[in-house]
C-alpha cells in the first residue's frame, strides 16, 4: 500500500511539471517542423509569384562609353601614277639646221642652235616661245640669220611619254651683216611640228622637230625649212 503511494506520488509530479513547460510563453522546439519552410510568408510569396519577374532597368548614363580624346586624322589619298608624270613647264636647248632662201638663186645652208620654253596652260595647250639662229659662209662672207617669237603650242599626249605637239609663232628676224640687197630685219612666221620621246629620266626628253620659217626681206617672200633636235627638260 505504501508502494502504491509513493507511484501515484510520482505520477503527479510528472504531469505537473508537463503542464508547466506547456504553459511558458516563448517556448522554442528543438525539433524543427516540416512545414516552417513552407508557411513562413518571407519565404514563399504567393501574390509575387504569380507576377512574371521583371528584370531590372539599366541606365546607360551610368556607363559612359570611352571616346577617344581626337579621331586619328584619315591618310592621305595615294595619287594613281600614270605612265608617266606631267609637268607645267619645259625648257628646251637643241641643234638647228636651216636651208634659208635669200633670194631666187642665192641660197644659204645654215648650223646653229635654238632655245625655247613652254608653259603648259593645260594639258593640251600651252604658250611657246622660241629663239634660234643659224651661221652660214658664203663668198667668204659670214652669215647669221636669227628669230625670235612667240605663239600657242597643242599637244597630243599619247602612252609611254610619247607627246605629239605643233606650234605657230610670229616672230621678228634679223640677217647679218647686212645684205646688198636691203635691209637687216623682217616680220617672220614659224609653223611647225613634233614628237618629245621621254628619256628614263622623268624630267627629261628628246625633241625633234621641223619648221617652215616665213620672212619678207628685200620685198620679197622667202620660204625656208628647218629641222632641230634637242633636250627638254620638264619642271
Amino acid at each position: 500500500m505504501k508502494s502504491i503511494s509513493m507511484l501515484f506520488s510520482v505520477l503527479l509530479l510528472s504531469a505537473a511539471s508537463v503542464g508547466a513547460q506547456t504553459s511558458i510563453p516563448g517556448s522554442v522546439s528543438l525539433m524543427p517542423s516540416p512545414f516552417a519552410a513552407v508557411s513562413s510568408p518571407s519565404l514563399l510569396n504567393l501574390s509575387s509569384a504569380s507576377a512574371p519577374v521583371q528584370p531590372e532597368s539599366v541606365s546607360f548614363a551610368a556607363f559612359p562609353l570611352a571616346m577617344p580624346a581626337s579621331l586619328p586624322a584619315a591618310p592621305a589619298p595615294q595619287g594613281v601614277q600614270g605612265v608617266f608624270v606631267k609637268y607645267d613647264y619645259d625648257v628646251s636647248v637643241g641643234y638647228t639646221f636651216m636651208r634659208f632662201y635669200e633670194v631666187p638663186g642665192d641660197t644659204l645652208n645654215g648650223n646653229g642652235f635654238n632655245v625655247s620654253g613652254v608653259y603648259w596652260y593645260r594639258d593640251w595647250f600651252g604658250v611657246d616661245g622660241e629663239f634660234f639662229a643659224v651661221y652660214s659662209r658664203q663668198t667668204n662672207v659670214d652669215s647669221w640669220v636669227a628669230v625670235a617669237g612667240a605663239g600657242p603650242r597643242v599637244r597630243w599626249v599619247r602612252p609611254r611619254g610619247l607627246d605629239l605637239w605643233a606650234h605657230a609663232l610670229i616672230a621678228g628676224s634679223y640677217l647679218a651683216p647686212k645684205s646688198p640687197y636691203g635691209g637687216e630685219g623682217a616680220l617672220a612666221g614659224v609653223v611647225g611640228v613634233g614628237v618629245d620621246l621621254n628619256a628614263h629620266h622623268r624630267h627629261v626628253a628628246y625633241r625633234f622637230a621641223v619648221d617652215g620659217l616665213a620672212t619678207h626681206f628685200f620685198g620679197t617672200y622667202q620660204i625656208s625649212p628647218k629641222a632641230s633636235a634637242g633636250v627638254v627638260f620638264k619642271f
